[in-house]
């Protein structure tokens, strides 16, 4: 039964504030007193349609992983094998949190956040079956989400430790790859191939492209604009 409380304008506005306002200026920086003055609600109102703000980071993640992939894809091309797919993906995304700490902070969080990452979990385990099961076919699921398991808190690891001279970006790319692929058994050449494909790309370029891509895309879907 509808309440007074579920009107899809009252959730769509409570997205829009949250969602602005994690990228402008931080998730942890963003008190839910804020929430409640810039989208116009009650407190009553916003936890009775969101139990916690890790319940709107969960949304707002989920869109980014799904638009990061579908970005990724058009960089890498139709005729990129999936694992060079994987390794395109995976290194717009370490760069994106190099590029902005907001999406940094966000990232680390999904991917520290308990309930938010049982949800990676199942969708990158799946992703995971698809793109290495014809390197490794003798993996059943169950092998594959808990290397899932595995990986993720390498990426957190990697996400969470900000790129210096001591360790550069390029470093942290091939680093993170050549362990990832090789725990996915994709042969030596190819692996080879998509390091040195992946060296050759300025990241920091295709990442400033990807992040203004999903920025735009989030200001269309959740109907705000971000400030500059």
């Amino acid at each position: 039964m509808r309440t007074r409380y579920d009107t899809p304008e009252t959730k769509k506005r409570i997205l829009s504030t949250c969602v602005r306002l994690f990228i402008e200026q931080g998730y942890k920086n963003t008190p839910p007193r804020q929430i409640f003055v810039e989208a116009d609600v009650s407190s009553g109102t916003f936890y009775h349609l969101f139990p916690s703000k890790g319940k709107i980071l969960i949304e707002l993640t989920d869109f980014m992983f799904t638009s990061q992939f579908d970005i990724a894809g058009q960089i890498a091309g139709k005729d990129a094998t999936p694992a060079m797919l994987y390794a395109v993906e995976t290194a717009i995304q370490l760069t994106l949190v190099e590029l902005n700490e907001n999406l940094r902070e966000i990232y680390v969080e999904a991917y520290t956040n308990k309930e938010l990452l049982g949800i990676i979990h199942e969708k990158m385990s799946e992703a995971l079956i698809k793109i290495f099961t014809p390197y490794t076919p003798e993996r059943s699921g169950k092998d594959f989400y808990e290397l899932e398991i595995g990986t993720a808190g390498m990426m957190r690891g990697y996400m969470a430790r900000p790129c210096d001279e001591d360790f550069t970006l390029e470093q942290k790319l091939q680093r993170f790859l050549g362990i990832t692929l090789r725990i996915f058994c994709v042969p030596r050449e190819e692996r080879e191939h998509i390091l040195e494909t992946i060296g050759a790309l300025d990241m920091r370029k295709v990442a400033d492209e990807v992040m203004q891509t999903l920025f735009s895309a989030l200001e269309m879907k959740y109907d705000f604009k971000l400030s500059k």
